[in-house]
């Protein structure tokens, strides 16, 4: 008997096949130095020469998204993120190179692009519906479902010119939610949603994952970027600087923010690597909500890449609307050679348990790690290391429930 007869096969699974091919993609912007803006200057200059300057907006970006990816893009204002997202979704053309799709796309990029504010949400939705080839029945059956999602029932013959920001966004994303593309292209508007609605949209992600879609998310929330992207690319000046792990993306982020170089180079690696936080219940299990008034657990895991004297840690929650509800921090309390410090390759584990006065809504938890017990000499500062929703039915205004001790009576004369 042949002995190959009984070898186990050790193949691995084929790669998911390429949803979104990027190669060598090149933008650029001739913005105007001086601007006309009136015809009596078009008049009394009608020979002047109009001088421009070069924004080189994408600068050789390359990349491939695979099918069922989530992928992150992040960068400082400017970096050509949403420059991108709009060539991906041929709003732009690009100067050269060549982006190839597999798939459906939806965009999800400004808000009420595709929209005629002078029209009711039922005739744009509608109007959406035709131009996607659905019949009128089909389109009556996608309005329900859209107003259902998006909450908007009491205005649906409401002129979209007298919608709120927020109303907007929650009518776009529920519109791009019923295409159910292939792929879908995000970006940073769903900022502007409140905190149910951005659950709403977390838990959209969840099952687009699940049924294998690809997402492309550009976004400045970091913890997002760190919770559901599989990999993520940063942008900077138009130039791709990294693309890769997400926690790699993001701490390259922080570090070009609060410690870059002169010339925007990143260093290999940073000093101190986030290999895992999480919340905890009462019963230890890890958790993503947490209930009201029931106290919260937390654990933050650290690599040191170099040496690091007199670490400590500093931590904020914030709402929403990254407003700081409080914060809380230390230093090390246990030392494994009896010296203050985070030697290479070491971990520290930082664990806490927090007195949960936070009323029910969504929240985010961010990270900073200084040197020799000095907020000045910053290792990290402000990473965003997870979100997370307080659910309950007592709602209370402001951001805490204080614990008081009120008594209201008639004086007597």
């Amino acid at each position: 008997m042949s002995s190959a007869a009984g070898a186990t096969s050790t193949r691995r699974p084929a790669p998911r096949p390429v949803a979104i091919d990027v190669r060598d993609v090149h933008k650029t912007f001739h913005i105007p130095t001086h601007r006309v803006d009136t015809l009596k200057e078009r008049v009394a200059h009608p020979f002047a020469r109009q001088d421009f300057r070069e924004l080189r907006a994408l600068r050789g970006v390359s990349f491939d998204v695979r099918r069922g990816e989530f992928f992150g893009i992040v960068g400082r204002n400017g970096s050509g993120k949403s420059t991108l997202l709009k060539v991906l979704a041929s709003i732009y053309r690009a100067d050269r190179g060549s982006i190839r799709m597999a798939g459906r796309l939806a965009p999800f990029i400004e808000l009420g692009v595709g929209f005629n504010n002078e029209l009711t949400a039922r005739e744009n939705v509608a109007l959406n519906g035709v131009m996607m080839g659905l019949g009128r029945r089909e389109a009556a059956r996608r309005l329900d479902r859209v107003l259902d999602f998006a909450e908007l029932g009491e205005f649906v013959d409401l002129k979209l010119k007298n919608y709120s920001s927020g109303m907007l966004v929650r009518l776009a994303f529920a519109v791009m939610v019923e295409a159910d593309a292939d792929i879908m292209l995000i970006d940073e508007v769903l900022a502007v949603g409140d905190a149910s609605f951005a659950q709403k949209c977390m838990d959209v992600f969840e099952r687009r994952r699940r049924a294998g879609k690809t997402l492309v998310l550009v976004t400045h929330d970091m913890a997002t970027v760190q919770s559901f992207c599989d990999r993520a690319m940063l942008l900077h000046d138009g130039e791709q600087r990294y693309t890769g792990n997400p926690e790699e993306a993001v701490m390259r982020y922080f570090r070009l923010n609060f410690r870059g170089a002169d010339d925007g180079r990143l260093p290999a690696e940073p000093d101190v690597k986030l290999v895992d936080a999480w919340l905890e219940d009462e019963a230890g299990r890890r958790v993503d909500n947490v209930e009201q008034g029931k106290p919260i657990g937390f654990n933050l895991i650290v690599e040191a890449h170099t040496e690091v004297p007199g670490p400590s840690f500093g931590f904020q929650v914030l709402n929403v609307d990254g407003v700081p509800v409080f914060g809380f921090g230390g230093a090390l309390t246990e030392r494994l050679d009896q010296r203050d410090r985070i030697v290479p390759g070491q971990r520290a584990r930082v664990a806490a348990t927090i007195d949960n006065r936070l009323v029910p809504g969504r929240y985010s938890l961010t990270c900073s790690i200084s040197r020799n017990r000095s907020q000045r000499d910053l290792v990290l500062r402000d990473v965003a290391l997870l979100d997370f929703v307080v659910t309950g039915t007592e709602p209370n205004p402001g951001m805490v429930s204080v614990r008081t001790d009120l008594v209201a009576r008639v004086e007597r004369k």
